[in-house]
């Protein structure tokens, strides 16, 4: 801790700072600036009301509240941008220097943290690698876009611990230091209400090895472009036998010659992508324990909330909720992955992503489909035919439930797998899913 707290403190001594947007880590930020640091000044800029009372801030610290709280950033020499924060102008537009706790926390600890991006399976490889470690008596830690900002676990940081971080587009956009093990998952279309195009999103999550050193190591999915990865490529397949890291028929098969069997009949995480969740997390993790202790470990992990969670048995129906499904391949995936399914709620925020593989897929299969909301309302006017009368239409979730139950054969599953996002229907996919499994509870 003693080289990050000197860090911080060096970093900000004597500077005018702003903490650009007042969130959870917002309040982590301020929390160690607080603690540890001498600036000449803080200020704190959000577009709603921060209590100033409520949240402990003293009057010295200066409140920029409302819609033109970004207009004055360049009154500043550091402005700590939170992720949730849209910037009005790009950093290099601005005098003042744009910086994150991740940016910080990231070049003080970066030798010793192993990031993981990705669209789909980020937060279930971060939290199974972790699992892995810490079962295994490692000294590690969890953090970032799970839930915890870095500056939260950066007071217990040795030089021995493994830091094991998920990192979103958002966290990545600006960066300019890299991981030196990174795991870059996957890439669907997501996120274009901000990006615009699939390039301006690749860009940002590219951050998290395009700073990378000769000695780091980047697992990437080998459909990614890699002419610019500056470390050593270990490529992953579920496909491609060419691939250094090939995981398929529930194996994962290195290039090196080590391969893992995936004990499936002991484990609760359930399809076929999660083997190569799976994998991926072996081959990272067998830098650290054995394979008897991955498997041990393995076999105690539990899935995160709203990732293929089974919600329980009503009215003869099992109920699984993936809540977190905002994109076409996890919608399929899941209909994949759950026994027996018969039923899928499909539908949310319309953002603006092509939801034709979705469509074909479904209008290839004869599982009842009932679609919601504004882009399920775009997927139904695209499967919808005069002959089949499992595609239906309703508003909300609440009603897609009532037909679910209706519908949906005993001794099946259904599934919420909704292929879009929460936001403008719910504050957030956990709060979704949570709804759901409520909705359901009460049959």
């Amino acid at each position: 801790m003693n080289n990050f707290a000197e860090y911080i403190k060096n970093y900000t001594d004597g500077k005018s700072v702003c903490i650009l947007g007042f969130g959870r880590e917002g309040k982590s930020t301020y929390r160690i600036l607080d603690k540890y640091c001498t600036p000449k000044s803080i200020a704190v800029a959000d577009l709603f009301d921060v209590d100033r009372e409520k949240n402990g801030l003293p009057e010295n610290i200066e409140l920029i509240c409302g819609e033109d709280y970004q207009k004055s950033l360049d009154r500043f020499d550091i402005v700590f941008k939170s992720p949730g924060i849209v910037l009005e102008k790009h950093p290099s537009e601005h005098k003042c220097e744009i910086s994150s706790e991740t940016q910080v926390f990231f070049t003080v600890f970066r030798e010793q943290i192993i990031g993981i991006t990705g669209t789909k399976g980020k937060s279930t490889v971060t939290s199974l690698i972790y699992h892995i470690l810490s079962e295994n008596g490692r000294d590690s830690r969890i953090c970032g876009n799970i839930g915890i900002p870095v500056f939260d676990i950066a007071e217990g940081v040795t030089d021995e611990t493994a830091i094991v971080c998920e990192l979103s587009c958002h966290q990545l956009e600006y960066m300019t230091v890299s991981p030196s093990k990174a795991v870059f998952l996957n890439l669907y279309e997501e996120h274009l209400d901000h990006y615009g195009t699939m390039e301006n999103y690749y860009n940002a999550k590219k951050n998290i090895y395009l700073h990378q050193q000769n000695n780091d190591t980047l697992w990437i999915n080998s459909e990614l472009d890699r002419k610019a990865v500056p470390s050593k490529a270990v490529t992953v397949s579920n496909s491609d036998e060419n691939a250094d890291l090939v995981i398929k028929n529930a194996s994962a098969k290195s290039s090196d010659g080590n391969s893992y069997a995936i004990p499936v009949d002991d484990i609760k995480l359930l399809g076929i992508h999660n083997h190569y969740n799976i994998g991926i997390a072996w081959d990272v993790c067998r830098n650290y324990v054995s394979e008897e202790e991955f498997t041990k470990a393995l076999a105690s992990f539990c899935p995160l909330a709203h990732r293929l969670e089974y919600a329980g048995t009503f009215k003869g129906i099992r109920w699984y909720d993936d809540s977190i499904s905002t994109a076409c391949a996890t919608a399929i995936e899941a209909l994949k992955s759950v026994p027996n399914a018969d039923t899928i709620l499909i539908g949310g925020m319309d953002r603006g992503i092509d939801y034709t593989t979705l469509a074909d897929y479904l209008s290839s299969h004869d599982y009842n489909v009932i679609c919601m909301e504004a882009s399920g309302k775009r997927v139904y006017d695209m499967i919808k035919t005069p002959d089949r009368d499992n595609i239906r239409y309703v508003p909300h979730l609440e009603d897609a439930v009532k037909l679910a139950s209706e519908i949906t054969a005993e001794g099946k599953s259904c599934v919420m797998s909704p292929a879009a996002a929460s936001y403008g229907i719910f504050k957030n996919f956990e709060e979704r899913g949570d709804v759901f499994k409520s909705l359901v509870a009460k049959l």
